[in-house]
């Protein structure tokens, strides 16, 4: 008999610092319209200076974990997408289990950029596939407003902190149909921080978040929606077969665009991006958990997710909730 995975639980946490553009307005050359035109994103959570990845993971992780009325230590995975990790190591993935105490259990990062949360939730559900695992929690979580040059308002307007995470348990039915996973390194720097750690400091370049607007927002929307379109391809699905698609979210222009592309109304794609900017690896999973709790995805919903992000990387999963 097939084992396929399901999601069980949804869960998601923002931190309590709101900037605003009003706010950005007052140290970057940059204002409200400008920022809402190009972007649609209003504000962006930030994590408090004592706060750390794992901070924002766990309190998603225990509210997935509530929805799911499950026990911490019936875990039998832990997989966490990170650009921004607490360390170099351990993983951050290590250092939530042992705040949930889920010790045991295999736990590590994925490291896929706004990807991210996308990547692990596919080698999540092929643990649980293969019987290696029955129940998973997967992550997405980042403090990625530590990565950006408060001076370029070319990029610190778009990202925020966050993190979201779903359970996965092992069932007899889908659950996660399929999942499409790709990278092309040879545009590495087009959207990138291009420093290194060696001798215990940063080295070889900057610890800032650079980018090739232009060339990020084309290559998004041709390669979100080649995945979304394979997706459906192979499950034999139609687009007018998804009850919603919970894209990444980057900026309102990539979500129209990509609709469009699609032919899909905008009325049956989830975007949060306006209250909490581009999350990077927790921008999936946090758009997820809101509209589960506002009532617009409910059990039996096809969802289409689908991701792009530094490296470039990007994928889909088509699941049924």
């Amino acid at each position: 008999m097939t084992t396929y995975s399901r999601i069980i639980g949804v869960g998601s946490y923002l931190p309590e610092r709101i900037l605003t553009n009003a706010d950005l307005e007052k140290i970057v050359d940059t204002n409200d319209e400008w920022i809402v035109s190009r972007t649609g994103i209003r504000e962006r959570h930030l994590a408090a200076p004592d706060q750390f990845t794992s901070d924002l993971a766990l309190r998603a992780s225990q509210a997935a974990l509530q929805y799911a009325d499950i026990d911490p230590a019936s875990l039998d995975l832990i997989i966490l997408g990170t650009t921004t990790p607490d360390r170099i190591f351990p993983s951050t993935a290590c250092l939530v289990q042992d705040k949930l105490g889920a010790g045991g259990c295999p736990a590590f990062d994925v490291q896929a950029v706004c990807t991210g949360f996308v990547y692990a939730l596919s080698i999540a559900d092929k643990f649980i596939r293969s019987g290696s695992a029955k129940r998973a929690l997967v992550i997405g979580a980042e403090t990625f407003s530590r990565l950006l040059d408060w001076t370029d308002r070319g990029t610190c307007v778009l990202f925020g902190d966050g993190a979201g995470a779903v359970v996965l348990e092992a069932a007899q039915e889908p659950g996660i149909y399929s999942s499409h996973l790709y990278a092309e390194g040879q545009y590495n720097n087009s959207l990138t921080v291009p420093g290194y750690i060696a001798e215990g400091r940063l080295q070889g370049g900057n610890g800032f978040t650079t980018m090739n607007g232009a060339e990020v927002f084309k290559l998004a929307v041709a390669n979100m929606s080649s995945a979304v379109k394979e997706a459906l391809t192979v499950n034999q699905f139609s687009i007018d077969d998804v009850d919603w698609v919970v894209p990444h979210q980057a900026n309102t222009r990539i979500l129209g665009a990509v609709a469009k592309k699609l032919q899909l109304p905008s009325s049956k794609v989830v975007q949060t991006v306006s209250e909490h900017g581009n999350t990077s690896a927790a921008s999936v999973p946090l758009a997820l958990d809101t509209a589960v709790r506002d009532g617009r995805i409910q059990p039996g919903h096809n969802l289409m997710l689908c991701a792009m992000g530094g490296g470039f990387t990007w994928g889909s999963a088509l699941l049924k909730f």
